[in-house]
């Protein structure tokens, strides 16, 4: 019986490591999940302020009719990209990224048109809704941030030793970060010729 006690203690005290970080890996992917949710939910505040912003604007604005349906299809494409944070690649956050980008790209040529109205700029509405939508983006900036904050200690755990051992073994995969555009990094060129 005592040579068994050996082999038996071994195998305990690897099961209760396992155990451990399965637990702790499990604890660290819900959170940067939650984290995901977080900045789908800041996303879809945007959406559904852009949504009252171009119905404010069409009031004013009938015959910029193109203007605001790009912006309308700008944000049925960047709604039809949703992303799993529990497989997110980063070819997929790219492509969530780039719905991104040609929405606010058709939002702020919608911004332009609104300047041309003056009754619209001073519209009690219009001037409360872009103010919303200024918070939002500050609100996704910090949710994206806390996104990577939370990933950053699960990539970590699942790297580590004994952690890299057993991260495979039990099926737990590197998140992607969210990292800014390509370009990001250039300050945009304003052009008032236009």
């Amino acid at each position: 019986m005592k040579k068994w006690i050996v082999p038996i203690s071994i195998i305990a005290l690897l099961l209760i490591i396992v155990w451990r970080f399965n637990n702790k890996a499990v604890t660290l992917k819900e959170d940067a999940n939650n984290r995901w949710g977080d900045v789908e939910s800041s996303y879809q505040r945007r959406y559904d302020l852009i949504d009252n912003l171009v119905a404010t604007v069409k009031g004013y604005a009938d015959h910029e009719k193109s203007t605001l349906e790009a912006v309308i299809q700008a944000r049925a494409n960047a709604t039809k990209i949703t992303i799993d944070p529990t497989n997110m690649t980063p070819e997929k956050l790219a492509e969530f990224q780039q719905a991104q980008t040609g929405m606010m790209g058709a939002f702020n040529k919608l911004m332009a048109v609104a300047e041309s109205y003056p009754d619209l700029k001073a519209n009690q509405n219009f001037l409360e809704l872009q103010s919303q939508i200024e918070g939002t983006e500050n609100r996704i900036n910090v949710a994206r941030d806390r996104y990577n904050e939370a990933v950053n200690p699960y990539n970590k755990a699942i790297k580590r030793f004994p952690g890299v051992v057993f991260a495979s073994l039990l099926g737990f995969d590197e998140m992607t970060y969210f990292k800014s555009e390509v370009g990001a990094d250039k300050a945009p060129k304003v052009d008032f010729s236009k």
